[in-house]
């Protein structure tokens, strides 16, 4: 097998505590834009094709297995005593394996699958026996190059000289090697330090020591290597993630006014000439069609589709399993659940629909609610084509209103309405004439007999 052939196998450690996380849910799964944080490094991985992926796994490793199930093999780390030992508990797993290694972390979310191809392809350009990626970050392992460019050795910033301490490149801890070589160094690696715990980045020590050939990429993006250990990171990584998926909605033509103020999930798909004003939230799997208008301050949550030119907000909010017809328009504060609207449907203000089917051209007065709820069970409601709903009126479900029937406002329909029909279900207005002037008569005279005096007015 030549050396460009070479199998690749990807190891990603996941078995952290996570403490300073101070969370009942495992550090990994916490989520980043729409996907877990082991999702983003796990995906990486899965871009490059490799022959293996190996997940090992520690704190909540039941929950990380049923996440992320079919996608990796799992090992588990019963103890954690280092990032060596983490290595050391998939040795077993890759038992058999000859290839390269290449191996990553689950809290480093941020690291590309463009990054990860070049490291393979510098090794098999190179033949180097260690390849370790670096950046401009702020980590204590400072690698010192010699006068060719090549790494001369790993600083621990304790045990640097002040020349050293100047050096900005750092080593990440992200390593690619063949497995024979991964093997052969790490057990060379002891616990005799302070914490008792197997250090993997001491393999790079040992391999310069072994006369092993070390190579080195540097990140042109040193956000990649950001590494993710309490919920003040966490916030600042999906921040990154966010911005990087409004750029590459930008640059697909979608126009979004403020995109500090707008949060979009990296699996939402958006069409062209869509037009997303500040304050609005896209969650999940969202799909949004061409030419949609997004008015300020719209949530729309996981799992909506949303047709081209639609009109929508402002203050609206889109419930799971919603999908919206071409030309829909939802208005201010109206919230859709779990509905499905025809094309042209509108809902311009003040209205809750669950539940339901709506076809074309329906139309909802402000104040109009689809009752889906009895207290035990939801139920469905089908609102064919040409209704029109007058403001204030209630809906009782499951019910079907025909074709191009009326609903008068302020009434509460609890019965099917025919094709063509009016319903009215309110009670009949009546006037009682000189009413209030009689109440504030016999107000005034309760008081007088009281003793109170006359009521200043």
């Amino acid at each position: 097998m030549s050396f460009a052939e070479r199998k690749l196998a990807i190891l990603i450690l996941a078995a952290g505590q996570g403490t300073r996380m101070k969370s009942r849910t495992a550090k990994v799964l916490h989520p980043i834009a729409g996907r877990p944080m082991l999702d983003y490094p796990l995906s990486a991985a899965e871009a490059l094709e490799p022959d293996r992926v190996v997940v090992v796994v520690g704190r909540d490793a039941e929950a990380v297995r049923q996440c992320f199930d079919g996608r990796a093999e799992f090992v588990l780390q019963e103890q954690q005593r280092g990032t060596g030992h983490a290595v050391l508990s998939a040795r077993d797993a890759l038992a058999g394996f000859s290839g390269d290694v290449l191996i990553l972390y689950g809290d480093t979310p941020l690291l590309s699958s463009g990054t990860l191809r070049a490291m393979v392809e510098r090794r098999r350009d190179t033949g180097a026996d260690l390849m370790i990626l670096t950046a401009e970050v702020d980590v204590p392992g400072i690698v010192v190059r010699d006068a060719d460019g090549g790494v001369a050795r790993v600083v621990e910033a304790p045990d640097a000289t002040p020349d050293e301490l100047a050096i900005v490149e750092r080593n990440t801890g992200v390593y690619l090697l063949n497995s024979e070589w991964l093997w052969k160094t790490l057990s060379q690696v002891g616990d005799d330090n302070e914490q008792g715990e197997i250090y993997l980045t001491d393999i790079v020590e040992l391999s310069i020591r072994e006369g092993g050939r070390i190579e080195a990429l540097e990140l042109d993006d040193p956000d990649e290597a950001f590494g993710i250990n309490t919920r003040a990171q966490l916030a600042e990584a999906a921040a990154v993630m966010r911005r990087r998926k409004l750029d590459q909605l930008m640059a697909d033509g979608v126009s979004i006014v403020d995109p500090t103020a707008t949060w979009v999930d990296v699996d939402v798909v958006v069409g062209r000439d869509t037009l997303i004003e500040p304050g609005c939230v896209i969650q999940g799997d969202s799909r949004i069609g061409d030419g949609v208008h997004l008015k300020p301050g719209c949530m729309i949550e996981t799992g909506c589709e949303i047709a081209d030119d639609v009109e929508m907000g402002p203050n609206a909010h889109l419930r799971p399993g919603t999908r919206l017809g071409k030309g829909v328009r939802i208005g201010n504060y109206v919230e859709v659940k779990n509905s499905v609207l025809g094309d042209g449907v509108k809902a311009d203000h003040l209205t809750y629909i669950g539940d339901a089917d709506i076809g074309a051209g329906a139309s909802f007065g402000a104040g109009s609610i689809v009752v889906n709820y009895d207290g035990i069970a939801k139920h469905r409601s089908r609102i064919a084509e040409g209704v029109f709903v007058g403001c204030n009126s209630n809906l009782i479900a499951p019910i079907e209103l025909e074709r191009n029937s009326f609903v008068a406002a302020g009434s509460t329909i609890s019965k099917s309405v025919p094709a063509d029909a009016l319903a009215v279900a309110r009670a009949r207005q009546k006037n009682v004439e000189g009413w209030s002037a009689r109440r504030r008569e016999a107000a005034l005279a309760a008081e007088s007999k009281a003793g109170k005096g006359p009521r200043k007015t």
